[in-house]
């Protein structure tokens, strides 16, 4: 049998890393590094054995020696043997293929491949519970060896036994759970955002509120809130108010529905101006209206608060008959707006302004946004400004509405506001939501993020000349020149 002691020398295996390193020996397990050699063809090994073989044979032949005569001796070794030529068959897996996935979008979303090592020899410390891998299969990844059940999904603890596997940061995951946790959902069908035709993880976002969506519910019919402008989530009915629009249930919780209510808050921006001896002489009437009495009353004025492709105020200056919203509507079955009061209002004009018309149904904050915007066109009738230009006027205006909005947000944080209309305000505006600062600090991103030439680069022009040089002399230079100081 002295091809067999030839055979159990053993043979040794290794490849650069990421690929297949196996080595065998018989009945041993190894305690110290081996050296390694170079790569054999596996046929060239087959060979090499048969050869063996084969002056074994000839060898016990020429002795004239009976080298085998037990049948069943005879089938053993030849197990034996065919077993062992197998072995030098056994494929390596096919190298690491690093896929880079779409993931949280900082690169680290990748998927790998563990190498599985059917054997373990030297001396191999387990990059998972720091002991010795001794006898047996083990895994190679992450720069290091693992014992299979030790190689661990960071967000389940299970362990990996898939083909892939998929990195954030340091930590491996099951795909699935990489997905689970990494893969944006859609925060209108909380479904998974779907890749485009090249493959990446396309959405769209909300600049202010963060709300990802797939971009096909721009086009699908979603609503958006008309306050908030965020849209509505699957799970969630917006309120439908009688004119078409739709309201966030968190803007309906402090929206103002009819003119009897808007009333305190119209005292709040009254005493607002007076803080910057801006006080308005005249008694303005205040009407909330529907958005088709706005539409008809805009028809005849230039001086409106517009937004989008909606108008949400207008300061009158021409006698006109409206319709008013005399009576809160309640909220009804599938959050719809029902028997809402209306009356007719003959508007006389008695001097250069008539009335401020806002749109209903608002939340509190947006309302006096807007109230506070259109008193400054009327506080400019009246105290007899010339006919200035759309982005100087309504620039200022901005400028206004933006300097109320800070001091609300101030209000609500819980410090005192300079302004000395701080205990009207906090008087009158009651109990505050969380939700009611947020909101305020988007109105007033809207306010400066504005990209139209009219209101937009307006407010930027306004508020430089406020900011370098204070309400009261800016003021005093549109008078004389119509244009802002630079």
């Amino acid at each position: 049998m002295g091809w067999l002691s030839r055979i159990f020398k053993g043979s040794s295996h290794e490849v650069s890393e990421g690929g297949y390193n196996w080595r065998y020996e018989e009945n041993t397990v190894p305690t110290a590094n081996y050296p390694s050699t170079s790569w054999q063809d596996p046929q060239s090994e087959i060979e090499d054995i048969d050869r063996a073989i084969a002056i074994s044979l000839s060898e016990e032949e020429g002795r004239g020696k009976h080298v085998i005569s037990d049948d069943s001796q005879l089938k053993e070794d030849e197990q034996l043997a065919r077993a062992l030529q197998e072995s030098l068959k056994f494929e390596s897996p096919p190298k690491n293929r690093n896929v880079h996935g779409n993931g949280n979008g900082n690169g680290n979303g990748n998927i790998y491949q563990p190498i599985p090592f059917p054997y373990s020899t030297g001396f191999r410390i387990c990059g998972g519970c720091n002991y010795e891998i001794g006898h047996g299969r083990f895994l190679s990844c992450m720069g290091a060896v693992w014992h299979p059940e030790c190689f661990r999904c960071h967000a389940c603890n299970q362990p990996i036994a898939d083909y892939e596997f998929s990195m954030s940061g340091n930590y491996p995951y099951h795909e699935s759970c990489y997905k689970e946790n990494y893969h944006p959902k859609c925060d209108v069908c909380q479904h998974f955002i779907p890749t485009n035709a090249a493959g990446l993880i396309e959405y769209r976002a909300h600049p202010f509120w963060a709300q990802k969506y797939c971009p096909f519910h721009e086009h699908d019919g979603t609503p958006r809130c008309c306050s908030c402008e965020r849209m509505e989530p699957r799970e969630t009915s917006y309120a439908a108010l009688n004119d078409g629009r739709k309201l966030c249930l968190e803007c309906l919780d402090s929206s103002v529905m009819d003119t009897s209510e808007c009333q305190p808050l119209y005292l709040d921006i009254q005493a607002f101006y007076e803080s910057l001896s801006m006080k308005v002489e005249q008694k303005i009437p205040l009407l909330l209206v529907e958005r088709q009495a706005l539409n008809e009353a805009m028809d005849g004025e230039r001086h409106g608060h517009y937004h989008m492709p909606e108008t949400r105020g207008l300061c009158l200056s021409e006698e006109q008959t409206v319709s008013t919203v005399l009576r809160r509507p309640r909220i009804g079955m599938g959050n719809r707006v029902l028997d809402m009061g209306t009356e007719p209002y003959k508007l006389t004009r008695r001097c250069e302004v008539t009335a401020i018309l806002i749109l209903y149904g608002l939340p509190r904050l947006l309302t006096g946004s807007i109230l506070a915007h259109e008193m400054m066109h009327a506080w400019l009738r009246l105290q007899g400004y010339r006919t200035l230009s759309q982005d100087v006027e309504e620039g200022i205006c901005q400028v206004l509405a933006h300097m109320w909005l800070k001091a609300q947000i101030t209000s609500i944080s819980g410090r005192n506001p300079t302004s000395s209309s701080s205990s009207a305000t906090s008087s009158s505006q009651g109990k505050r939501s969380p939700f009611d600062k947020k909101l305020a600090e988007f109105f007033k991103h809207q306010i400066e993020s504005d990209m139209s030439p009219v209101y937009g680069n307006g407010f930027r022009a306004g508020n430089q000349a406020v900011q370098k040089y204070g309400l009261p002399r800016t003021l005093d230079h549109i008078r004389l020149t119509g244009s802002f100081p630079f």
